[in-house]
């Protein structure tokens, strides 16, 4: 069932959540026990006395206490549900796949020891469909004999898909967007029960935990993060791996280890992260109080690394475009505001003199005023590059390019590359304007009322107003197109 390539594994300390790994593709029940020791079932007060003894937090990105999240489900009266956040939408991260497609009984011990406490009526797991995580986690169900306690559930897997209101409304349903308002998981998940929501990880970290117990968990990290945590690190590295390391350790450790050499700099956190300049990287502990010290966050542990043959400012316009195509298209920041800072972002790159106040008046537009966190991740991703790249953003301006080709080094989605987009027959378009009225997310108007569009695909909530500019276009110019 898994293939022979699979996520290169690596290490800096102990081997906990990828025990094993160095001898097995994939840990099945029986190997999975060779590693780790059948667990025996524990109260909820014992888990919740564990997880705040060690300070154990998600592993998603937020970082939000767990024992709260216990406390809270505990609290409620009547049945309640346990749900595993293996939505990892992503693309730059890889450490939740690489634990359901290699190491599954761990995840599954961490949700089945939660879910016992808890007397919870059902585990599920939320995946994303099709993916290699999905058949590995399947199979070690039906391995437990689980099936009935157990479901997995495969849900489209965009990078909002792994916001916890758009999973549950997945997991029950319907479609995997955002709520638009708070609601906790622990007051209204699954079936609309108190649900103990959490990512991956997490879970494995807290069977990790009740083997070894708070002191043993904590011999390694720091006072203040115990334990080891799971990096990704790709993009220029000669070893992109999948790494197990405690809080601590320099970056620069965790960067030698899979063979990477900065050039223009380094992203941490993801997609919703920042920017950092080589020296600012080589500099970092590697902690969530290390990335905060260096002017960065942690997040769910992703590190890309930037070599010096391509240019930082295009690979961050592709990021940028790809985020405001993944919105939700619930509000106004994410519906408008997104799609003109990648707008601004790539007139930068191609040499707007005024394009790094264009980025920051988009930028501003949008942040705290988004109906979930999206709008605030993407505005501060774009917004890190002005200060990580102030050098290239000049040689931008004054001379439109910095003569290196944009290579595509930052990880998409593969169908990004055949995405359907709006053209025009510019021999045709005459400037009447009426296609920046219909679709403003993706037309605007240059000074002489010529269209610019935006350089992304079309989201498939717009694609029906594309068609009907269209089908309006009085001098039949547009057209909708694969790229």
């Amino acid at each position: 069932m898994i293939p022979y390539r699979v996520s290169n594994v690596r290490r800096l300390g102990p081997s906990r959540l990828t025990a094993g790994l160095d001898e097995h593709r994939r840990l099945d029940l029986n190997a999975h026990h060779k590693y780790h020791d059948r667990l025996p079932g524990q109260t909820v007060d014992a888990l919740i006395s564990m997880a705040e003894e060690v300070d154990l937090r998600g592993r998603g990105g937020a970082a939000f206490p767990f024992a709260r999240k216990l406390r809270a489900v505990s609290a409620r009266d009547g049945e309640t549900v346990v749900l595993v956040n293996a939505a990892e939408g992503e693309p730059a991260s890889l450490k939740d796949k690489t634990l359901l497609t290699r190491a599954p009984h761990l995840v599954l011990e961490g949700a089945l020891l939660a879910a016992s406490a808890l007397g919870s009526r059902e585990v599920v797991v939320a995946v994303g469909a099709g993916e290699l995580a999905e058949a590995s986690v399947t199979a070690a169900v039906a391995e437990r004999g689980l099936t009935g306690l157990v479901r997995v559930v495969a849900i489209e897997e965009r990078f909002i898909s792994g916001e916890g209101g758009a999973l549950v409304r997945a997991v029950n349903g319907e479609m995997g967007l955002p709520p638009g308002r708070k609601v906790r998981s622990s007051d209204s998940g699954v079936y609309g029960l108190p649900t103990l929501l959490s990512n991956t990880e997490t879970f494995a970290q807290l069977a990790v935990l009740a083997e070894l117990g708070p002191e043993e968990y904590a011999a390694v990290g720091t006072v203040q993060e115990p334990g080891t945590i799971l990096l990704t690190v790709g993009g220029s590295v000669g070893a992109p791996s999948v790494v197990e390391a405690p809080p601590g350790v320099p970056l620069a450790d965790v960067l030698a280890l899979c063979e990477a050499k900065i050039g223009d700099g380094l992203l941490l956190g993801g997609y919703h992260g920042t920017w950092m300049s080589a020296e600012a990287a080589y500099g970092t502990v590697l902690s969530r109080r290390g990335a905060k010290e260096a002017g960065g966050e942690l997040g769910a542990g992703i590190v890309v690394v930037l070599g010096e043959d391509t240019c930082p400012l295009g690979e961050t316009a592709r990021v940028a475009g790809y985020l405001a195509a993944q919105s939700a298209g619930q509000c106004g920041p994410c519906r408008l505001g997104l799609p003109d800072l990648a707008r601004a972002f790539r007139q930068l790159q191609d040499g707007d003199p005024d394009g790094p106040e264009a980025v920051r008046r988009a930028a501003a537009a949008v942040k705290g005023r988004g109906a979930c966190f999206h709008p605030d991740g993407s505005a501060r991703f774009v917004l890190s590059a002005l200060d990580a790249f102030a050098d290239d953003v000049e040689e931008h301006r004054f001379h439109g390019g910095c003569g290196r080709e944009t290579k595509g080094v930052l990880p998409l989605p593969v169908e990004e590359a055949r995405d359907v987009r709006l053209m025009v027959d510019w021999t045709r378009c005459q400037g009447h304007g009426l296609c920046a009225h219909l679709v403003p997310e993706l037309v605007k108007l240059d000074h002489h009322g010529f269209p610019v569009f935006m350089d992304t695909g079309v989201p498939s909530w717009l694609l029906g107003d594309a068609q009907k500019a269209v089908e309006m276009c009085p001098a039949l110019a547009l057209r909708i197109g694969a790229k």
